[in-house]
């Protein structure tokens, strides 16, 4: 193979996984404490390098799948972190991809296997190197597209009440959401449907449930809340 660069420097380039789950009506994070220096004990999102028949995209939906076994996840690459001094092994640029997924969906044994805890957003500790940076533009990406895109229904079961809607809103902008008036717009999109299911595990009175109707959303990608 014919070197064309091999008077630069190499750079590794990486993939880190900002997974959100939302449980006991709070918005978490997956994270684990890393097994390999620089930083071993620390911390850490989940992540991996590049290879060199990857793609971004594919890296990052290789590492989600080896962390979670599931596909076809809502994943958005959030930014690149590239510090010089942002590994004090290598100099490594990393690509951020943020993913939301059920947590009812993720297999305990995979969550174990990889020492990995759900940890609420409020509670975060310190994380490895620029993780936390990582995490804070995830957030205000998600509160971005969050009223332009239905984003909020991978974090639900596939049938849901419209208070665990407004829960999954309430957590993602770390605000309390008047009822009346979210209960109002929701009402107002088609591709919320109710499914003439009543909830009687979590509501004392039962709750209707609801489901979003990925298929006509699909035929008219319109979303404004």
């Amino acid at each position: 193979m014919t070197n064309f660069y091999g008077e630069y420097t190499k750079v590794w380039v990486s993939v880190d996984c900002i997974v959100f789950g939302f449980e006991d009506n709070k918005l978490k994070l997956l994270i684990g404490k890393r097994r390999m220096d620089p930083g071993r004990g620390e911390w850490s999102l989940y992540g991996g390098f590049v290879g060199a028949d990857e793609s971004l995209q594919d890296a990052a939906n290789r590492v989600l799948y080896q962390l979670t076994g599931l596909k076809h996840l809502y994943m958005k690459q959030v930014g690149t972190f590239g510090a010089i001094d942002r590994d004090p092994g290598e100099r490594v640029i990393s690509v951020a991809y943020c993913a939301l997924i059920n947590v009812r969906d993720y297999e305990d044994k995979l969550r174990e296997k990889y020492s990995l805890e759900w940890v609420p957003i409020n509670d975060l500790p310190q994380l490895y190197s620029d993780h936390n940076l990582m995490v804070n533009d995830a957030i205000k990406l998600l509160r971005r597209r969050l009223n332009t895109e239905p984003l909020s229904f991978n974090l639900l079961p596939e049938q849901f009440t419209l208070t665990q809607l407004q829960h999954v809103y309430e957590a993602i902008l770390d605000t309390e959401i008047d009822k009346r008036n979210f209960r109002k717009r929701i009402k107002q999109i088609d591709f919320i449907e109710k499914t003439g299911e009543i909830d009687k595990l979590t509501s004392k009175r039962g709750a209707a449930l609801y489901r979003f109707d990925y298929k006509a959303y699909k035929e008219d990608p319109s979303f404004k809340l």
